[in-house]
């Protein structure tokens, strides 16, 4: 049984004026969120810049999370570290909060070997009861989980059932799909690939995208399902300009800037991220306008 099938959105993390967490706000995107057709919230990921959330906050958000979905969606909890020990840690944590799997960035920095890989995921998933999604985006991690090591987890570790795709090899996810034969399920971790790796097999897409177009992203997945490739492939095509401009700057900076010109006042972002730059948020805007974006303030 899938997690979820569809659009689930890696949420942003709001902040108050003092870089504190806005949990009441959070509370409020999660309803919006859900109301506007989002299959799942998966909540401190690298969007949510978990990075720079202590640990304390990091439970505390998923806390809210799941208290804000009300079982009306799935609740994904980032929960992966480059420290094997923290991984459990707050993957245990987030079983006790009541979320509904976790969601694992491969160790980061360290760059493990694909045997350390299957050691880190194989010590997480036997300390906990929660389905697992593997998090596959060597751009930022420095490690690549090959795709012999990913069917290896899926078939050794009961609870690793999904992985979120990010590495941008579409030849490479083709193997992983050709050698899986239906053992782990895929989720895009692009944006911009979101058609491409429904084709292959995918199943959803885990979406900055959806943080300023939940039920655009959400069409485009459930129109591919219902066999409407075409008109999928046309939504994927249409979106591409919005998604670049979300990627002109590294996540999560232009998603922030973009809520904030939609008028939904999430806050600044905690160093080392800063607010993005005066070029690009003018491109950002346009593209959100092109989009069919009402913007309701300036930056």
């Amino acid at each position: 049984m899938a997690i979820f099938k569809g659009a689930g959105v890696a949420i942003i993390t709001p902040m108050n004026e003092d870089l504190s967490v806005n949990y009441e706000k959070l509370e409020q995107l999660i309803d919006e969120q859900i109301e506007n057709g989002t299959d799942a919230i998966i909540i401190c990921g690298t969007t949510g810049e978990s990075s720079t959330l202590t640990e304390p906050e990091h439970v505390e958000c998923i806390r809210v999370a799941v208290s804000a979905a009300k079982k009306r969606v799935p609740v994904i909890a980032g929960t992966g570290s480059n420290d094997t020990k923290t991984a459990v840690y707050l993957t245990q944590e987030a079983q006790a909060a009541g979320a509904d799997a976790a969601l694992l960035v491969s160790p980061y920095y360290n760059k493990a070997t694909q045997k350390g890989l299957i050691a880190h995921y194989s010590e997480i998933a036997k300390n906990t009861d929660l389905p697992l999604i593997l998090y596959n985006i060597q751009s930022r991690t420095g490690v690549n989980i090959a795709p012999e090591t990913i069917v290896t987890l899926a078939k050794t570790c009961g609870n690793i059932v999904a992985v979120k795709e990010a590495s941008g090899n579409i030849s490479q996810i083709a193997k992983l799909m050709h050698l899986a034969d239906g053992c782990v399920d895929l989720y895009s971790g692009n944006d911009d690939q979101i058609v491409p790796l429904l084709s292959l097999g995918g199943i959803g897409v885990i979406s900055v995208l959806s943080n300023v177009a939940p039920q655009y992203t959400h069409d485009i997945v459930e129109s591919y399902m219902n066999g409407d490739v075409a008109k999928s492939c046309q939504m994927q095509l249409r979106a591409i300009p919005l998604i670049n401009a979300l990627f002109s700057e590294v996540n999560p900076i232009p998603v922030k800037a973009a809520m904030n010109l939609m008028g939904k006042e999430v806050g600044s972002l905690r160093l080392p991220l800063t607010p993005m730059e005066e070029a690009h948020v003018q491109t950002l805007a346009k593209a959100m306008e092109d989009f069919g974006i009402e913007l309701k303030k300036s930056l």
